[in-house]
């Protein structure tokens, strides 16, 4: 009997990658037995993870579930191990439908068809691996595989720069990669036993010190990835050359690997030194904010342009992981499983507007809305989601980061107001950016090349209609009824923000570094009552 037995994690995460295998030696000429083999993978893949999660899954249970260890390489102690929780269920079911719908949308690569769809499948192993890694040097594995198949993407099928874009994106991600490896070998080798579990290693008891190192290594290699300012260059380069296939996995996968890496060894494993990168975080979540959205304001090249508005998206995620609240942290899960459908969609109408009109740049696109009428529609709706419009997962997503920090008792007064005032003004320019992009795109300067007569040829297929309704259906979904999504990981977000209320209660508010001290304390300078330090209490022993 099928059951809980059964390995089903290590079932999809090596079936793509099997799979992929065997597209060398198919009978096909023209690439259409083969787009239509990585389609049906990728397809089975998605339908197992969702009987896997519905049938197997304990949504009211935050610790690891469906674990499988094997062991793999004894000699250097690391295991195939791998589990599930309310962070990474969601995720893998995100990735698998952006993933599957990326495959589709390659349906007309006419330029070495097997190794893009091989490079595809192998792509879908490593990031599902990513997120259900229980091993840290295979969480650290499936982090550097995935790099190699997003690089050839962009250096093979993307666009004039690519090679320039794909060398750009390698060294970033590769070189702050590094930073994992030395920080989760530190912390496997800190204290009286060596393990590379992530669940061991959350129980280590490690010195302060050791703490703000190995948080401050994790931020460099995932903050690259989120990403953060001033290492977020290398997303609008990607973006900007990538295919439409690329750009959707790019935006709705690969930069929510940061944010799902932060909340899991940042702050689950390094709930301590938290407490002193928080308040950074934070800071650096305004930043994305506000000048991502408005270096968007300032791009004419539509990709470009959804790139900077994603590094916009992303500071509300550091927003909520800096609130110290569940509702902040419920907020920022929420905005990366928001965002992966939103920013997948928006990126995906971009390449089919591209494929009509063979140009990224919106001021030579005027006057489609009546050529594409289809498309307009769609665009309009995805953009209308990306700014936060009420009945949109988007609203529901930055809502609740923003009565996270505004309710967090964390901060003093001062330091909270100066970030809601400037979250409200990242809030005001998104519209502006979004909805002048659709006025210059489809109501902008007609260009005399679009003829109204070829209408029909421009407009939407009903295959892209139907990629970009799996997308926008879950959006609008979330939007009415969010528990559709929150209730997979809410129990989990619960459990890891009282881990660090728990290290907050114990945060010695004396001779603090001043930056920590301007945010923490309420200075007289800062707030007429200033407000007392709550009372310590013991934190409970820890049982390996």
């Amino acid at each position: 009997m099928v059951s809980t037995h059964f390995p089903w994690l290590t079932t999809v995460v090596m079936l793509p990658l099997l799979a992929s295998l065997l597209i060398p030696v198919l009978p096909d000429k023209e690439g259409r037995t083969v787009r239509w083999y990585a389609f049906g993978v990728g397809l089975l893949d998605l339908i197992l993870m969702v009987f896997m999660a519905w049938r197997y899954y304990d949504f009211s249970n935050p610790e690891f579930q469906l674990t499988e260890t094997y062991s793999w390489i004894p000699q250097l102690g690391m295991n195939w191990s791998l589990a599930v929780d309310g962070l990474s269920m969601p995720l893998i079911l995100l990735t698998g439908l952006v993933t599957t719908l990326a495959i589709c949308t390659g349906w007309q690569v006419k330029q070495k068809p097997r190794l893009f769809f091989f490079l595809m499948l192998v792509m879908y192993s490593a990031q599902i691996g990513v997120f259900i890694a229980k091993d840290m040097l295979l969480f650290f594995l499936m982090w550097e595989i995935e790099l190699v198949p997003v690089y050839l993407l962009i250096a093979i099928w993307g666009g004039p720069k690519r090679r320039y874009a794909a060398t750009k994106f390698i060294l970033y991600t590769a070189l702050a990669s590094i930073f994992i490896l030395v920080a989760g070998l530190g912390m496997a080798f800190y204290g009286d036993t060596v393990t590379f579990d992530i669940e061991a290693l959350r129980h280590k008891d490690y010195a302060l010190g050791f703490q703000l190192l190995a948080y401050a290594g994790f931020l460099v290699a995932f903050g690259v990835k989120l990403p953060i300012f001033p290492v977020h260059t290398w997303l609008p380069d990607a973006h900007g050359e990538a295919s439409a296939s690329g750009s959707m996995i790019l935006a709705g996968v690969l930069i929510k690997m940061g944010g799902y890496a932060l909340i899991r060894m940042n702050i689950e494993m390094l709930p301590d030194a938290h407490i002193y990168f928080a308040p950074i975080l934070a800071v650096i979540g305004i930043i994305n904010v506000i000048y991502g959205a408005l270096t968007a304001l300032g791009q004419s090249n539509l990709k470009r342009r959804l790139a900077y508005s994603s590094i916009s998206h992303m500071g509300f995620v550091l927003l909520g992981i800096a609130s110290f609240t569940d509702l902040g942290l419920n907020g920022a899960v929420l905005q990366m499983l928001s965002h992966g459908l939103i920013a997948a969609s928006l990126f995906f109408l971009a390449g089919v507007t591209y494929e009509r009109t063979h140009t990224l740049m919106m001021d030579k696109m005027g006057g489609l809305a009546k050529a594409m009428p289809r498309t307009f529609t769609l665009f309009t709706v995805g953009a209308l989601a990306s700014l936060a419009l009420p009945g949109m997962s988007g609203f529901v997503g930055e809502l609740m980061v923003f009565l996270g920090i505004t309710t967090s008792d964390a901060y003093n007064p001062t330091f909270k107001i100066v970030l809601i005032v400037l979250t409200a003004i990242g809030l005001i320019l998104t519209p502006i950016y979004l909805l002048s992009m659709l006025r210059e795109i489809f109501y902008g300067a007609k260009n005399p090349e679009f003829k109204p007569e070829i209408g029909l040829r421009l407009d939407a297929k009903p295959r892209e209609v139907l990629i970009t309704a799996c997308m926008l259906l879950p959006i609008i979904g979330i939007g009415f009824y969010p528990k559709l999504v929150t209730q997979s990981y809410d129990v989990k977000t619960v459990e890891v923000a009282d881990r660090i209320q728990d290290s907050l209660t114990l945060f010695s508010y004396d001779q603090q570094p001043f930056f920590t001290a301007i945010a923490y304390k309420a200075q007289p300078f800062f707030a007429a009552n200033p407000v007392a330090p709550p009372i310590p209490k013991v934190r409970e022993a820890k049982v390996m």
